[in-house]
C-alpha cells in the first residue's frame, strides 16, 4: 500500500491551518480498500482494537443497523443524550462533505487536531495488523476497518460517556460490531446492497441481526414480518428484550409545522406531546419515536421516563444534513440523500405532504450498484422533469446510461442529460425561477447530495 507522508508531530493549532495534514490523513485511508467493498470479517478489527486497548470497551455503546433512517436516528438519539447532560460520541457514515463529519464528540464534528492526533497513535498498530495480515495471505485492513479502529480511539481519548454507533454495511461482520452495543437499534429494514448481504429481506436482516449480543436491550422500528422474524429469532436466542414499534412504543400524531413538524410520540416509559422536529417527513417522526424508545431502553433500562425539557431541546436543536435539507431560495432548492426505492418512496411522501409545489425538477445521479429502476418509478410521480447527471464518484452510472433508464420510465420529452452536476443544476434553478411554485431536489445519491452542498455554498443559493 502507498502512502502519502505525514508529519508525525503536526504543528497543532488553528484547525484551518492543520487541513492539509488531515487531508494527508485522509488520503492514507483511502489507499487501503474503499467502504464500497468491505470484507466480510471481523477478527483484524478486533485485532487492532486489541492491541490498542480495545478503546471500544471504553464507553456504553448504542449501535444501530438498517437500510433506511440509520443516520437521522443516530443524530436523533444522540441529541437526547446530550440534551441529558452526558458526554457523546456519533459514528456516522458516509459523509457529505468532510470526512471529520462522520466522528462526532459531544455535538461537534472531530477537529482536525483530534483526527490527526488519533490517526497518529494508531498508525503503528494498522502497520502491525497488515503485516499479519500480509503474511497469512490475507488482504490488508480495509479503508472503513482502519476508520472504525481511528473512530473508537477519538472517543476513547475525547473521552466519552456513550457512542452511538452506526454500522456501515449490514451487522454480524461489519467492522463497527466490534463494539457490544448495551442497545440494538434496528430502523427499517429493506433490499439494499443485495450483492453484499443477500438477495432478499430475510437474508439482510439476519446479517443485519448479528449486532445484538447477549445482555443487551433490542429496540426495532415498524418491520417487515420477514425482517421482524429475524431480529426476533435473534433475541429470542440470546434471551434478550424485544422492543418493536406498534406494540412498545410509537407516533401517536405528527402534523406539518413551519420548518418541521410537530409530533407526539408513546415511547417505553413516557409519552412526549406536540414537540417540534425541524425535520421533514412522517418518516422522520418515526426515527425520532425509535431513538427516544433506545434512549429511554438506555438510561433508565426502559423503566424512566425522559424529561419533556430534554426531548424538546433535543428535538429542537438535532439536524440531519442532506436529509430533504433546504439548500437554496429563489429557486427552492432541496436536497435528499435518497438511495433506494423506499428512500425515494418516503421523499415522495414528504414534498406532497410538508410542501405545495406545483412542479418539480429532479436533478438525478445514482451509484452503480443501487437499483435505479426502482429509484426512478418511486420518483416519477412527482417529477416534472428528470435533470440526469452524475457525480465524480467512481461508482457513479454515467449519465447517459441513466439517462437511458429514465427515459424509458418517464418517457423522452421528460429528461434533460447533462455531463456535469453544475449544468444539470444551473439548468433546473434557470427552469424552476421561471415559475414560482417550481421547486428542484437533487437525490439519487450521497455523493451527488455532498457536492451539491458544496456548490451551494459555493455560489450563495441561500444567502
Amino acid at each position: 500500500m502507498s502512502k502519502k507522508p505525514l508529519s508525525d508531530d503536526p504543528e497543532l493549532g488553528d484547525d484551518a491551518l492543520l487541513q492539509p495534514q488531515a487531508d494527508a490523513v485522509y488520503a492514507e485511508l483511502l489507499g487501503r480498500v474503499g467502504e464500497s467493498a468491505p470484507r466480510p470479517r471481523l477478527e483484524p478489527t478486533r485485532r487492532a482494537a486489541e492491541l490498542l486497548g480495545d478503546p471500544q470497551r471504553a464507553y456504553p455503546v448504542i449501535h444501530l443497523a438498517g437500510t433506511n433512517g440509520k443516520t437521522s436516528t443516530s443524530r436523533i438519539a444522540e441529541s437526547l443524550l446530550r440534551a441529558t447532560g452526558v458526554r457523546t460520541g456519533l459514528l456516522t457514515s458516509p459523509h457529505l462533505v468532510r470526512v471529520n463529519e462522520r466522528i462526532v464528540i459531544d455535538g461537534e464534528s472531530i477537529s482536525n487536531e483530534a483526527f490527526i492526533a488519533a490517526y497518529r497513535d494508531i498508525r503503528p498498530y494498522l502497520e502491525m495488523v497488515d503485516a499479519e495480515l500480509t503474511a497469512a495471505g490475507e488482504p490488508a485492513l480495509t479503508f472503513f476497518e482502519a476508520f472504525t479502529v481511528l473512530a473508537f480511539a477519538a472517543f476513547a481519548d475525547a473521552p466519552i460517556d456513550v457512542a452511538v454507533v452506526e454500522t456501515g454495511m449490514g451487522g454480524e461482520w461489519d467492522s463497527t460490531n466490534i463494539a457490544d452495543g448495551e442497545v440494538a437499534v434496528f430502523t427499517p429494514i429493506s433490499l439494499d446492497h443485495t450483492h453484499r448481504l443477500g438477495s432478499t429481506v430475510r437474508e439482510i436482516a439476519a446479517t443485519k441481526a448479528g449486532i445484538v449480543k447477549p445482555g443487551s436491550v433490542v429496540v426495532s422500528a415498524a418491520q417487515s414480518p420477514d425482517a421482524l422474524a429475524e431480529i426476533t429469532k435473534k433475541a429470542v436466542g440470546l434471551d434478550v428484550d424485544l422492543r418493536v414499534q406498534g406494540e412498545a412504543f410509537d407516533v401517536t400524531s405528527h402534523s406539518v409545522a413551519v420548518g418541521g413538524q410537530l409530533v407526539s410520540i408513546r415511547g417505553l416509559v413516557g409519552s412526549y406531546d406536540d414537540v417540534f422536529l425541524p425535520l421533514y417527513g412522517s418518516h422522520q417522526a418515526q426515527n425520532a419515536a425509535v431513538a427516544v424508545a433506545a434512549v429511554e431502553a438506555f438510561l433508565g433500562g426502559g423503566t424512566q421516563a425522559l424529561a419533556p425539557d430534554v426531548v424538546e431541546e433535543a428535538f429542537a436543536t438535532v439536524v440531519s444534513p442532506g436529509r430533504l435539507e433546504l439548500v437554496g431560495i429563489e429557486p427552492t432548492v432541496l436536497v435528499d440523500a435518497a438511495h433506494n426505492p423506499d428512500g425515494a418512496s418516503a421523499l415522495v411522501s414528504a414534498l406532497g405532504e410538508y410542501f405545495t409545489f406545483d412542479e418539480v425538477g429532479i436533478v438525478l445521479g445514482v451509484l452503480e450498484d443501487k437499483d435505479v429502476e426502482g429509484v426512478v418509478r418511486a420518483l416519477a410521480p412527482v417529477a416534472t422533469r428528470f435533470y440526469v447527471t452524475q457525480s465524480h464518484s467512481e461508482r457513479a452510472i454515467p449519465s447517459d446510461d441513466l439517462a437511458y433508464v429514465v427515459r424509458n420510465i418517464a418517457g423522452p420529452d421528460a429528461v434533460w442529460e447533462y455531463d456535469s452536476l453544475v449544468a444539470a443544476a444551473d439548468a433546473a434553478r434557470g427552469w424552476a425561477a421561471e415559475q414560482p411554485k417550481r421547486a428542484v431536489v437533487v437525490t439519487g445519491s450521497i455523493t451527488l447530495v455532498g457536492e451539491v452542498l458544496q456548490l451551494a455554498e459555493q455560489l450563495g443559493w441561500k444567502p
